[in-house]
């Protein structure tokens, strides 16, 4: 999966604390991905990150740099899910608000929290303005 932004250390940090994830680690040989794109001549324009699942279960994020910024609403967003398992609605609100909490000491922008027809939701912007959704 793969995101376009500015900010790659922020996101990349943002998003592994979302997901539970962690950075992806340098190739077998360098200390950072810093010291391998300098090694390799890549132009600072060029360099990315990635965030995997330290399971290896989920798929890996990679964020690439753009120029442009976002100008409309994402044509896909995340959906995460931190109550599976919660023994009662009630303890999976308290789950699920927590993560709210880990996300906005991230840099996560709470929107607002839904309670509908088609069941409950929190909804959050990313540090760049990314929509996705904590249930």
């Amino acid at each position: 999966m793969t995101f376009d932004c500015h900010d790659i250390q922020a996101m990349t940090r943002f998003w592994a604390v979302a997901l539970n994830y962690c950075l992806q680690p340098p190739p077998e040989g360098f200390a950072s991905w810093l010291e391998f794109a300098v090694a390799q001549g890549i132009p600072k324009e060029l360099w990315h990150g990635a965030v995997i699942d330290p399971a290896g279960l989920g798929p890996r994020l990679f964020f690439q740099p753009v120029p442009e910024g976002k100008t409309a609403k994402n044509r896909v967003h995340l959906d995460i899910n931190v109550t599976e398992g919660a023994e009662s609605k009630a303890d999976g609100r308290l789950l699920a608000l927590a993560h709210v909490d880990r996300c906005v000491e991230a840099g996560a922008t709470l929107v607002g929290v839904f309670d509908g027809h088609d069941g409950w939701h929190i909804s959050m912007l990313d540090p760049e303005g990314n929509e996705f959704c904590i249930q």
